[in-house]
């Protein structure tokens, strides 16, 4: 089923491996041109180019952009009791994983009398973008809204696609999501239009939005963009970086599994197959050096596909380009295509996994063993599932609280600590050119010819 890359008697550099494997094109250059005039649209007419590029990405035209409260806490009231209890239980999990990223704050005597401090200090406003495309996320609300609350934001900003089905909001799942997190501003905004809006604020359109919003801005601009979404989200925050920070560009879920003979296929197949559901572009990879393990998961996947609901959907993944197996040497090999790879989600399910996986350099998430599939992480394990595709994991990771906060130095000397180094600041300013530096400090010492000697 899967089909198969045989580099067992390959000897591939870190990028020539990157060059051969499976992965999911996603041409997020051609879709900037798409959502330039949308970005600008937006920016130009605020809650009027909302609506109507609603009518025309989401079929309906929202009456409500900003989500009265009274929505919100009637999604909560009727959210099934399962559900608000899982949902409750994936707070609480990723409330202690997130608590756990927080860094403290250092300070440290570089000299007698002199301070440096390391501060982390959160952003004022964030910006979260949840999808509602093939499928409803509340758990991107959680992942989302627990690591800027736990960072310390003050202001959370929700933004989520307009369904025609719930008049013109987002899905009661995503609403109840946010009231149990007490995010009270959602919007029913979705595509490139919500990271415009989240980006560069949006004035009211008419007296709806008016009693909606409280005044005559609809959305106020934010400090940080972050959450999924598809390619032309992904291009939207590409175009909107640096008026505001954001997370990352995400691509199509991607799954690798690192798996050896000792490996149960039922696991391996239910996990690749987890992942191809999500999305018709989703990279599912096997890459292991028992080539029996290889027909035993390509049987137990067409066993499965032609059990599972999405059938379509994960069909045309696992056979698209993107998915596949990947035959190796040994566990050395495998480890080294893994890091060339680059994984959103890493699976080790080999002999000696734990070891293994501490070797790993390249992945947004390891699951270790045969009982932590990704799917733990996708809901309750407590980490993010917020995480770098298309093998960005080579230079960045996952959501976390550190998405939310920024480093802030603060210097102190006193008169004598600024006296110990006024000279070889003074020689460091005029190797520059740059002596009124030097004068700036000799002027809190002066000596009675003018110039100052160490």
């Amino acid at each position: 089923m899967l089909r198969r890359t045989d580099l067992r008697r390959s000897d591939l550099s870190a990028r020539q491996l990157a060059a051969v494997l499976p992965r999911a094109e996603v041409d997020v250059a051609s879709a900037l041109q798409a959502v330039a005039p949308v970005l600008a649209d937006v920016r130009r007419r605020g809650a009027a180019a909302l609506r109507d590029a609603a009518e025309r990405f989401d079929g309906v035209r929202p009456e409500h952009l900003r989500v009265p409260a009274s929505a919100l806490a009637r999604a909560l009231e009727d959210l099934d009791p399962a559900v608000r209890q899982a949902l409750e239980l994936s707070v609480s999990h990723n409330r202690a994983g997130h608590a756990a990223q927080l860094p403290t704050g250092r300070s440290t005597q570089v000299v007698p009398g002199g301070v440096v401090t390391q501060r982390w200090v959160p952003v004022r406003r964030v910006g979260l973008y949840v999808p509602g495309g093939l499928a409803v996320y509340p758990s991107s609300v959680v992942m989302n809204a627990v690591a800027a609350q736990v960072a310390g934001v003050e202001q959370v900003a929700l933004a989520s696609p307009p369904q025609a089905a719930f008049s013109g909001l987002p899905h009661p799942t995503i609403l109840a999501a946010c009231a149990l997190l007490g995010v009270e501003e959602v919007y029913a905004v979705g595509g490139a239009q919500a990271i415009a809006m989240l980006a560069y604020g949006a004035a009211v359109e008419d007296d709806v939005d008016r009693a909606d919003a409280g005044g005559e801005v609809l959305c106020e601009p934010v400090d940080v963009v972050t959450g999924p979404g598809n390619v032309y989200v992904a291009a939207a925050k590409r175009a909107v970086r640096g008026v505001v920070g954001i997370d990352a560009e995400a691509g199509p879920t991607e799954i690798m599994v690192l798996a050896d003979a000792t490996a149960d296929a039922e696991y391996v197949a239910a996990d690749l197959l987890s992942q191809a559901e999500h999305d018709p572009q989703a990279g599912s990879v096997l890459v292991t050096d028992s080539e029996a393990l290889a027909d035993a998961v390509d049987a137990a996947l067409e066993r499965r596909l032609a059990a599972t609901r999405h059938r379509q959907r994960a069909g045309t993944a696992l056979r698209g380009p993107q998915s596949g197996v990947v035959l190796v040497r040994d566990t050395e090999q495998a480890l080294a295509v893994a890091d060339a790879y680059a994984p959103e989600h890493l699976e080790v399910q080999t002999a000696d996994a734990a070891r293994l996986a501490r070797r790993v350099r390249n992945a947004g998430a390891v699951f270790v063993g045969p009982y932590s599939p990704v799917p733990l992480g996708d809901y309750l394990a407590g980490s993010n599932h917020v995480l770098p595709t298309g093998g960005t994991a080579r230079f960045t990771g996952g959501l976390s609280v550190m998405s939310y906060l920024k480093p802030v130095q603060v210097v102190e000397y006193d008169a004598a600590a600024l006296e110990a180094v006024t000279g070889p600041l003074t020689a460091l300013a005029e190797a520059e050119d740059l002596p009124a530096h030097g004068e700036a400090a000799r002027a809190r010492h002066p000596r009675e010819n003018g110039t100052y000697s160490s």
